[in-house]
């Protein structure tokens, strides 16, 4: 997926490398009620940004919000975002989301695509779903402009959907990235990396989320069987000692003391 430092002991194992760390500080629903430190604004998303890659973060998952601080797939507001992560922390990876949360359709997510054209976009396998007919327009729209996809799946027959627009040619075969949710199987969204076995065997790059108290064990033991990992208070605001990190950066700073990834 891109390219990693292996010039140090990661603690993964004599064979392991260490993984590429996206940081999603955000997500679509969770604001500073929930946590002061959720940013929500282009100067917090992109001062949060600085923050974690300074303390080991490689990308960003970003999401992006109104100004009533709502979800927002906004064009305009995208491309303002992205400036300013360019210029301030121009080594950051960006991924924008197409997340519906509930708000936007199919149609919404593809117009959004069209106008940002982001180098990279995670796009739920659920979500376009919704409406089957239009997903060789997603992903022929992504083929076509260069925008790298990661699909998300939250369980087995997320997975077996997307195996089989695969077979069917819907999918190409260069967008073979996925991002495993865990913890939605659960009550309160707490996760454990037993979930992981939830999903079937695939040799396609893969990335992993967690939400609850044990964010960071399932990570560890996701990166210790080879996937690349997401953090951030997207998934989850509390640490293992099950009281709140003090902002992003001081989740991802712990995961990768953890896992052993080398701040730059």
């Amino acid at each position: 997926m891109t390219e990693r430092d292996d010039t140090f002991d990661n603690g993964l194992g004599d064979d392991a490398v260490p993984p590429f760390v996206l940081v999603a500080p955000n997500g679509a629903r969770r604001g500073p009620a929930d946590h002061s430190e959720v940013p929500v604004t282009v100067e917090q998303i992109v001062a949060t940004a600085q923050d974690c890659h300074h303390a080991g973060a490689h990308g960003l998952h970003l999401h992006v919000r109104d100004n009533r601080g709502k979800h927002s797939l906004d064009a305009g507001r995208y491309l303002e975002t992205l400036a300013e992560l360019q210029r301030v922390v121009p080594r950051m990876v960006v991924q924008i989301t197409t997340e519906a949360a509930g708000v936007f359709d199919v149609d919404a997510q593809i117009q959004c695509l069209r106008d940002v054209t982001p180098n990279w976009a995670s796009i739920s396998v659920r979500e376009i779903a919704r409406q089957p007919e239009l997903a060789p327009r997603v992903y022929a729209l992504c083929e076509d402009q260069g925008t790298r996809v990661q699909h998300i799946l939250y369980d087995a027959d997320d997975a077996a959907l997307l195996a089989h627009w695969r077979d069917e040619g819907i999918v190409a075969p260069s967008q073979n990235e996925r991002l495993l949710v865990l913890g939605r199987y659960r009550d309160n969204q707490q996760s454990s990396p037993s979930d992981l076995d939830r999903f079937p065997m695939d040799v396609s790059p893969w990335m992993v989320c967690a939400f609850g108290s044990q964010e960071h064990v399932c990570l560890h033991e996701a990166a210790r069987r080879g996937a690349d990992v997401r953090v951030g208070f997207e998934n989850s605001l509390i640490g293992p000692d099950g009281q709140n990190w003090s902002d992003n950066a001081a989740s991802v700073a712990a995961l990768v003391a953890r896992i052993g990834r080398k701040p730059e």
